[in-house]
């Protein structure tokens, strides 16, 4: 489906665009380009994949005209840019607005305004009932390229969207927190043993987005069903592999972060179409004169439940232990430990 076309990444040097570029990069694709805004981590991959499909385009999502100057010849596009550190966004948050919001209107337009065929935004789970200035900015985010997709006829621009759950080992995420400290012999630092989070790897998070590529209409957000585990059940299971016996740190829930992660909320739930591993969120169609939609409920939403890492398969350690033995981090890690 991707035979000789070309495919625009934008944040293309973050852990999904290496794990999407990864994924694409032995295909027959005729291009793979790499659009960000850091000339260090582009030269990095530059040198580590020498790779003449690749090609590096230095912009900011911030500015539409860079955007736009890298879509010649484009076919589509996987839009990942974004800021995603919950404390980063909880200090600036006019910059996740900047990035998140303003960025991806940029991107869209962009797209629109070029021709592109597809354009898939990568979402999270934090923007189902957000309680963070991430959240809130990615869920603006999902309310701009639903809006959107309304605007442009689908068969000339497709445009939809994503939202998964914490990649395990993805940057900035707990697992390699977790290691460094298992190797250094420190306390393994959990906030809440008891909270739970989807386990997902990359490369299930790229074919969430490819499933989206070939089953998504105009406005939808694609959401894969995944499994959960307790953050005190990861440590415990870490503990187990490395066969350690560092104490479990309880340091208290931090500033805007949640019990559990919500990848469909109740909402949601009432209108999704199960598709076996996937749920599709369909775009709201109504339009400004809405008010027959307040003169009927629907008894539905009284009764559904959102869909989050509480309820959905939960995963005792052995089975947390087989997951993390997927993960090239804890192989490496693995390698060579003696203890």
């Amino acid at each position: 489906m991707f035979k000789d076309k070309t495919l625009l990444i934008t944040g293309g040097t973050g852990s999904f665009g290496n794990a999407v570029m990864k994924r694409f990069l032995d295909t027959d694709i005729k291009e793979i380009r790499i659009f960000s805004r850091d000339e260090k981590k582009q030269d990095d991959m530059r040198k580590q994949y020498r790779n003449e499909k690749l090609k590096f385009h230095i912009g900011d999502v911030r500015d539409k005209q860079s955007v736009k100057d890298a879509m010649y010849g484009v076919d589509y596009i996987f839009h990942a840019a974004a800021l995603k550190q919950v404390p980063s966004c909880e200090f600036f948050p006019m910059e996740a607005v900047k990035t998140n919001v303003q960025g991806t209107e940029n991107v869209l337009q962009a797209a629109i305004e070029t021709g592109i065929k597809r354009v898939i935004c990568l979402s999270t789970d934090k923007a189902a009932y957000p309680i963070n200035a991430m959240g809130i900015s990615k869920a603006m985010m999902e309310k701009v390229f639903v809006a959107k997709s309304k605007t442009v006829d689908p068969s000339r621009t497709l445009i939809s969207g994503t939202r998964y759950g914490n990649v395990m080992a993805s940057r900035g995420s707990v697992i390699p927190l977790f290691i460094q400290q298992i190797k250094e012999g420190q306390p393994i630092t959990v906030t809440d043993p008891n909270m739970t989070r989807f386990l997902m790897t990359l490369e299930e998070a790229v074919e969430l987005v490819i499933f989206a590529y070939q089953n998504a209409k105009a406005g939808d957000i694609m959401v894969q069903k995944a499994p959960a585990s307790t953050i005190g059940d990861l440590a415990q299971a870490l503990k187990e592999l490395f066969n350690v016996n560092n104490e479990i740190k309880v340091i208290g829930t931090r500033h805007g972060e949640k019990l559990y992660e919500t990848l469909l909320t109740k909402e949601e739930h009432v209108v999704a179409e199960d598709l076996g591993g996937f749920y599709r969120v369909p775009a709201d169609t109504r339009d400004l004169n809405y008010d027959k939609y307040f003169l009927e409920g629907n008894q539905k939403l009284s009764t559904e439940e959102e869909y989050n890492s509480h309820n959905t398969d939960r995963l005792n350690v052995e089975q947390v232990k087989q997951k993390l033995l997927t993960l090239d981090i804890v192989q490496e890690a693995l390698k060579g430990w003696h203890n």
